[in-house]
């Protein structure tokens, strides 16, 4: 098996085993949580010294490739293990691959912070302990970068595209909608932005992502 992608699915791992999943790749789950100091042993900091998951190894003739941060772990998988067919998740063209390197670095800085705020805040953290202005605040912030996804759904659906890069799901489907999965909690936020919804909604019920997220919590 040359493929081995280490974290587990209740983390930023998602993203990478959700692309592996989609492409019906065999590879090796290394279940790394992130807790408990599973990423702090000489074994783990040999692959990532940064102590995060999650991290695909990809043994290949010329020699391993270790790559680190989870929308590269994904979008490296799309690009170097899928197939450029118009079919599957990986980019067919320049045009699909910009699209994908586009909104996977728009959804890290313009969405996960704010998107993390309200996923702990209003959802994960027990209740005690959650800070209802922090989650607030982020959902204020959140507002203009789910206009503009929103406003882009809208572009799209007029070209006949119900997706980010093209008609069909792909790799920038997954990069962008692993991350907006986290505002839901924030219930009346995502009802004003009824595409947004819609277009997630669709892309968390596909079998690749449930079958991603049984792989392990």
């Amino acid at each position: 098996m040359t493929l081995s992608i280490h974290g587990i699915a209740a983390s930023r791992a998602i993203r990478p085993l959700w692309a592996a999943a989609e492409l019906a790749l065999s590879f090796e789950h290394v279940p790394t949580p992130f807790a408990g100091g599973a990423t702090r042993t000489p074994e783990f900091l040999a692959i990532n010294p940064n102590g995060h998951i999650p991290v695909v190894v990809d043994a290949r003739d010329e020699g391993p490739v270790v790559v680190w941060e989870s929308m590269a772990c994904a979008l490296y998988i799309a690009r170097h293990h899928g197939v450029a067919d118009g079919v599957s998740i990986t980019p067919a063209n320049a045009a699909e691959d910009a699209e994908a390197l586009k909104w996977a670095f728009w959804t890290v800085t313009e969405i996960e912070a704010d998107a993390l705020t309200v996923l702990m805040h209003r959802m994960v953290m027990p209740e005690e302990r959650r800070k209802p202005e922090l989650a607030n605040a982020a959902e204020k912030r959140l507002a203009a970068p789910l206009r503009v996804l929103e406003q882009h759904l809208q572009a799209q659906a007029q070209r006949g595209q119900a997706h980010l890069a093209a008609e069909r799901f792909t790799v920038a489907d997954v990069c962008v909608a692993s991350v907006v999965n986290w505002v839901r909690p924030a219930k009346e936020l995502m009802a004003q932005h009824p595409l947004v919804l819609a277009w997630l909604l669709a892309c968390m019920d596909r079998p690749a992502q449930r079958k991603a997220k049984a792989s392990g919590a």
